[in-house]
């Protein structure tokens, strides 16, 4: 088998319709549109929610809620992650975004938070866009520091 000689599966493939060809074809006249109405004409193409007039179903359901746009996303770290990191990579002193990139805890675009669950019993300055007051006090707690980019 070369590349020359590929054919698809018998009765896989179909010719297509010749749409238009005049009265001998079986598709002339009304080119398999029928007769009059919108469709039939030319340039008609439907909008995405369409329903033939009758109000559509995005706008018939109610709405409700807020997005705000300027949201910041931020993700989440816990404390007891932190100390399994220091525990299993050897990690100590200074806990960085670059750390944490690297050991899959955040993305490098990511803003950072550090959360207070678990409890941290090594002595590591953590630097991170925010902290909650229990992950600050339980970081100083255990002889660390938090530094807030």
């Amino acid at each position: 088998m070369n590349l020359n000689n590929i054919q698809p599966a018998s009765g896989s493939t179909h010719n297509s319709k010749r749409i238009g060809r005049g009265q001998g074809s079986g598709k002339g006249g009304t080119s398999t549109k029928g007769h009059k109405g919108q469709k039939a004409r030319a340039g008609y193409s439907e909008k995405i929610g369409f329903e033939g007039g009758q109000m559509p179903l995005q706008r018939r359901l109610p709405k409700f809620g807020f997005k705000n746009v300027n949201r910041k996303e931020y993700r989440a770290i816990n404390l007891d992650s932190i100390q399994n990191l220091v525990d299993t990579k050897g990690i100590s002193g200074e806990i960085t975004k670059d750390v944490l990139v690297a050991n899959g805890l955040a993305s490098k675009n990511d803003l950072i938070k550090i959360l207070g669950r678990g409890d941290l019993k090594a002595n590591v300055s953590i630097s991170a866009n925010k902290f909650t007051k229990s992950a600050e006090e339980a970081i100083t707690k255990a002889g660390g520091k938090a530094i807030t980019l």
